[in-house]
């Protein structure tokens, strides 16, 4: 068998190579402690964001709905003064110190859905808001968005790339140097390699983003004296409005909708704690 020995060889040099990336890129999420690979910087990733969000906003048409633009602003506001104390309350007040906040709501009925950039930059769809039902639904999306941004999931998903194709490329490289592997053999290794990445790394790791989102942005929610119990209805509604449709939760970025509402319900608690012991008061 003259192809194991090439292979061990690429095997190992991937493995070492990945591991000095991780050696190199390791930081932990605030709100949770999870260590998350970070090879992308945070000044370099808001100034794009910014760039990207300036954009949405011109190719978009602002709402003239002023009360409900007025209702994203003040939850969006007291989401951001939430994750101050958050961040505080772990000694990261400074990771803050490159968010310049933005609150707006575009006006796209058809679209229901809501994003936080990088910096503190979010954009809600209208479409979203029949979902949300009132300023404690909108609350839940907000916490969420700004989740994803406290946690650095949009660097995260960049270094994880990054890695991926890293090792693509060495695996490639050793592949092609050795005399003992065909290139038939070599061409289904690296597909193999692919789809490992796709269906063992980068998609997990998305649905581990998204639940985590979901964790911070409960105690969000309870830090802005929102009661974060309500994250449960407004995913079965969001559950109803999308009729229920989906792909199997393996192949989602996004955990399944049983899932992802069991996990809201084990950090509720949580999230009252650190409520409770900023002496925030949740509002009835």
């Amino acid at each position: 068998m003259p192809q194991i020995a090439p292979l061990r060889k690429a095997a190992g040099l991937l493995a070492a190579c990945l591991a000095l990336s991780l050696l190199a890129g390791c930081a932990t999420v605030a709100g949770t402690g999870r260590s998350q690979l970070n090879l992308v910087s945070d000044a370099e990733l808001n100034q794009e964001s910014a760039l990207a969000y300036k954009q949405v906003l011109a190719e978009g048409k602002l709402s003239s709905n002023r009360q409900d633009t007025a209702m994203i602003k003040r939850v969006g506001q007291r989401i951001a003064q939430a994750a101050q104390l958050l961040m505080a309350s772990e000694g990261r007040a400074g990771d803050l110190a490159g968010y310049n906040w933005e609150f707006n709501l575009i006006d796209e009925p058809g679209t229901v859905n809501a994003f936080c950039m990088a910096g503190g930059k979010v954009a809600f769809y209208s479409g979203i808001l029949p979902v949300c039902q009132d300023e404690t639904g909108i609350a839940v999306v907000m916490g969420h968005e700004v989740s994803h941004a406290l946690a650095r999931h949009g660097a995260e998903r960049v270094s994880q790339q990054m890695a991926a194709e890293f090792g693509a490329t060495v695996l490639g490289q050793v592949l092609g140097s050795s005399t003992s592997v065909s290139p038939l053999t070599a061409q289904m290794i690296m597909t193999g390699y692919g789809l490992g990445a796709q269906f063992g790394v980068l998609m997990p790791f998305s649905r581990a983003q998204e639940a985590e989102a979901d964790r911070i942005g409960l105690s969000l929610m309870a830090l802005a004296g929102y009661d974060p119990s309500a994250a449960v209805p407004f995913w079965e509604r969001m559950r109803k409005a999308s009729g229920g449709a989906g792909v199997p939760a393996f192949l989602s970025t996004h955990p399944s909708d049983t899932a992802r509402i069991k996990g809201i319900q084990e950090y509720i608690p949580e999230a009252l704690a650190r409520a409770g012991a900023a002496g925030v008061k949740i509002q009835p």
